[in-house]
C-alpha cells in the first residue's frame, strides 16, 4: 500500500502537520481498516433496502442480550463529568477556534465535518489550529491588527474533535491511487500530533462520531482506538467517544453502540436535524406514512422526536454514559435586539425541556448562547456535574413509537417547498466556496439542513403530495418553476455577478440535480459537493 499527498503546503504550518511520521499513521489505519469500512457501507445500501421491504425497522433480535445485560460503559475522564454546555463549530480559522476555546462552554465540539467544507486547506489548518491549542499556542492577529488569545483568566472548553462520516473521502491524500478515507485522515493526523499531549494534561483524545448506522460501525471505531493506543503507546481506554444518533437505524441500537464501545465511550447525542435527513432518506419512497410535514414544522415535541430522545436519556444512563442534547440552531442578531430576544425564548424553551427530560448537557452553536444554556442546566443540575444518576425507568419506548412519522403536526406547503430550495441552494453554494457553518435567516446551517431540504423535495416529488397551502401537486415542472425563482431571488440577494457565476449557478444545478434528476437518489449532497470544491 502507497500513500501520496498531492499538496503538502494547502497552508502556512501544514508540514507541522504532513510530517513523514503522521502520514505513516494515516497509511497504517488505512492497510488495516479501509476495507472493513467499505464492507460497511455497501451493508448501508442492503439494511436500507430490507427495511423498506418489510415497512420498517425493528431492535434486532440477534442483540437481545446487550440490551438486557447489565453493564456500564467505562467512568468518564474528569474533563468530561461536566458537560452542561457545548459549543460547536469549524476549528478553521483560527479566530472561530480561539472564540470557541474562549467561549466559557465546557466542551468545544470541533468541528471537521458537517460544519467545515473539507477543502485541503481547511482540513489542514484545522488541524493545525487543534495542535496549536493542545499545546497552548493557539493565536492570530487581524489584518486590522487585532489580536486574538488564548484566555488564561477561565478555563478553556475541553476540545471533542469530530473526523469526518465514513462515507467522506480525502481527495489530496492518495492511497494506492484512490482518495483515502477522510474519516481516518482526520483521526489518524489529529491522534498521532495530539494525543499524547491531551493525554497528559487530562483533556483527551476526546472525540465525536458522526453518521454511525450500526454496532458494528462503532465496532470498526473501536477497534481503531485499540489499534491507534497500542502504536503509540498509550494505555488502553486513553481514547473517549461520543456518537451522535443522527440516524434512523442507530436509534435502534444504542446500547450496542455504547456496548461495542464500552472501553472508550463517554456518551450518545441527540443529532436532530440530521436524524429527520435520515429518517427522509431511509424511507423516501416508503409511502405517505413517511412523508413529513414542513421541516420548520417538525418540532423535537412530536410523538416520534419525544420516542428518540426520552429513549437516548433512558439508555445513556442506564449504561453509565451521558446523554447529550442537539443543537440550537438560533442565532442573536446584536443588531437587532427583538430578534436576539427571539432567539434566546427558542434557546431557553428547548434546553428546559433537554434538561427537565435528563440530558447532561446540550450543544449552542453561538458563544452568545453559551450563558443561557448554562443558566437552563445550571438550575436543574445545581452544584452536581451531571444527572446520570436519573434512570428514567418509567421509559418505555417501541419500535413503533420511533417511527411514527405520520403524528407530527403540521402540513406540506408550497411556501416551505419554496424555503427548502432556496436554503438548500443558499447553503451549498456557500459550501462550495468554503464555508460550512453559514447564517441564514438566524439560524446557524450546516449540512444537514440542505439535506434535509433536497430530500423533502425529493419525497415530496416522488409521493406526488398535493400542497395544503394551494392545492398544486408536486411535480418535476413545480420544482423546477420555483427553483429557477429562488435562484433569482438568491441573484438580486448576492448582487455579485462573478460570485454568484462561480458558486450560485453550480449549486442550483447540484440541487436540480438532487431533486429532479434522472439518476439514482444520492446519499449524501456532499460527495457531488466535494467535486466542486477545489
Amino acid at each position: 500500500m502507497t500513500l501520496t499527498v498531492t499538496n503538502n503546503a494547502p497552508v502556512a504550518g501544514a508540514e507541522r502537520i504532513l510530517t513523514a511520521e503522521a502520514l505513516g499513521f494515516v497509511e497504517k489505519l488505512h492497510q488495516k481498516f479501509a476495507a472493513t469500512r467499505d464492507g460497511l457501507l455497501a451493508d448501508r445500501v442492503t439494511n436500507r433496502q430490507k427495511a423498506v421491504a418489510s415497512g420498517g425497522l425493528d431492535f434486532l433480535p440477534e442483540t437481545k442480550h446487550v440490551r438486557e445485560g447489565d453493564w456500564k460503559v467505562a467512568p468518564a475522564p474528569e474533563k468530561l463529568q461536566d458537560r452542561r454546555v457545548e459549543m460547536t463549530g469549524p476549528a478553521s480559522p483560527a479566530k472561530m477556534a480561539i472564540n470557541a476555546l474562549n467561549s466559557g462552554a465546557k466542551v468545544w465540539l470541533a468541528d471537521l465535518e458537517d460544519a467545515s467544507t473539507p477543502t485541503w486547506p481547511n482540513v489542514i489548518d484545522a488541524l493545525a489550529n487543534l495542535t496549536a491549542a493542545a499545546r497552548g499556542e493557539l493565536s492570530f492577529t487581524s489584518p486590522e491588527g487585532k489580536e486574538y488569545r488564548l484566555r488564561t483568566d477561565a478555563p478553556l472548553a475541553t476540545v471533542v474533535m469530530r473526523p469526518r462520516g465514513w462515507h467522506l473521502p480525502e481527495k489530496n491524500i492518495q492511497v494506492d491511487g484512490q482518495p483515502a478515507v477522510g474519516a481516518l485522515v482526520d483521526f489518524g493526523l489529529h491522534f498521532f500530533h495530539n494525543a499524547k499531549y491531551l493525554l497528559e494534561r487530562g483533556d483527551g483524545p476526546f472525540y465525536y462520531l458522526p453518521k454511525t448506522e450500526s454496532y458494528l460501525e462503532a465496532r470498526l471505531w473501536n477497534d481503531i482506538f485499540s489499534f491507534a493506543e497500542a502504536e503509540l503507546g498509550l494505555p488502553q481506554g486513553s481514547v473517549r467517544a461520543t456518537v451522535l444518533i443522527e440516524t434512523i437505524p442507530a436509534a435502534f441500537q444504542m446500547d450496542e453502540i455504547l456496548f461495542e464501545l464500552r472501553d472508550h465511550a463517554s456518551g450518545l447525542n441527540a443529532g436532530r436535524w440530521d436524524y429527520l435527513f435520515s429518517i427522509i432518506k431511509y424511507f423516501r419512497e416508503a409511502g405517505e406514512s413517511f412523508v413529513m410535514p414542513d421541516r420548520a414544522s417538525v418540532a423535537m415535541t412530536a410523538p416520534f422526536m419525544r420516542a428518540y430522545t426520552e429513549l437516548l436519556v433512558k439508555t445513556c444512563h442506564r449504561r453509565g454514559a451521558f446523554a447529550m442534547g442537539g443543537m440550537a440552531a438560533v442565532i442573536p442578531n446584536r443588531k437587532e435586539p427583538e430578534v436576539t430576544e427571539q432567539a434566546f425564548a427558542k434557546v431557553r424553551a428547548d434546553k428546559t425541556r433537554e434538561a427537565n427530560d435528563g440530558f447532561d448537557g446540550s450543544w449552542v452553536a453561538h458563544p452568545d448562547l453559551v450563558p443561557v444554556c448554562r443558566e437552563i442546566f445550571d438550575a436543574v443540575l445545581g452544584d452536581k456535574p451531571n444527572q446520570v444518576d436519573r434512570l428514567r425507568d418509567e421509559v418505555e419506548v417501541t419500535a413503533a413509537q420511533l417511527l411514527d412519522v405520520s403524528s407530527a403536526q403540521g402540513e406540506v406547503t408550497e411556501a416551505g417547498l419554496r424555503l427548502n430550495l432556496y436554503v438548500a441552494v443558499a447553503y451549498t453554494a456557500v459550501w462550495i466556496s468554503g464555508n460550512g457553518a453559514v447564517a441564514i435567516h438566524n439560524l446557524m446551517e450546516d449540512a444537514a439542513t440542505a439535506e434535509i431540504s433536497r430530500t423533502q423535495v425529493w419525497q415530496q416529488l416522488h409521493n406526488k403530495v398535493t400542497l395544503a397551502d394551494t392545492g398544486n401537486t408536486v411535480t418535476r415542472e413545480l420544482v423546477e418553476r420555483i427553483l429557477t425563482e429562488e435562484t433569482e431571488k438568491l441573484r438580486g440577494e448576492i448582487n455579485d455577478a462573478d460570485k454568484f457565476a462561480k458558486y450560485y449557478e453550480p449549486a442550483s444545478k447540484l440541487i436540480a440535480d438532487l431533486t429532479i434528476g434522472e439518476g439514482d437518489f444520492v446519499e449524501f449532497l456532499t460527495l457531488p459537493a466535494y467535486e466542486l470544491v477545489s
